[in-house]
């Protein structure tokens, strides 16, 4: 059994050039991906980047701010989005902290597969399914519809 720590007292300074107030520690690397825990002090910064990997970025706690091509929103804990690959990117925080889990996967888009894993036959297109453009995808409700005593805070 192989644990990996992660956490306080396991972050170094972490992010492209221009990021300031993030830390970060490796959790997994294979050639299929990259598995990060990321830190976010107050007033920090993921510079605007792009990368060749589809990056999910997913909120574990606090909360902050996402970027997506020229489309910026709040993120908070129990969400994620997904950076595409090839598409200018970046989070920040102002007066909160955040933890953020980033899977950030290698190679080529699987999409070619998608038939094959859903049965469908050569040819046919999923119509469940769209190529990604890079935007953000719409909350789900507002915060007056949000129930506070299923345990979620907002």
């Amino acid at each position: 059994m192989d644990i990996r720590r992660f956490g306080p007292g396991q972050r170094r300074p972490d992010g492209p050039p221009g990021t300031r107030g993030v830390s970060g520690t490796v959790i997994h690397q294979d050639a299929r991906g990259l598995v990060t825990e990321l830190a976010f002090e107050r007033r920090a910064l993921i510079a605007p980047h792009a990368n060749p990997n589809t990056t999910l970025f997913v909120v574990v706690s606090g909360g902050g701010f996402v970027q997506v091509g020229g489309e910026r929103t709040r993120i908070n804990q129990g969400e994620a989005v997904v950076w595409p690959a090839g598409i200018v990117h970046g989070a920040y925080t102002d007066g909160t902290e955040m933890r953020a889990i980033v899977i950030e996967l290698t190679g080529a888009d699987d999409a070619w597969a998608r038939g094959v894993l859903e049965a469908l036959a050569p040819g046919e297109a999923d119509p469940s399914t769209s190529p990604a453009d890079g935007a953000l995808a719409e909350p789900r409700r507002s915060r007056a519809e949000h129930d506070e005593s299923h345990g979620e805070p907002w």
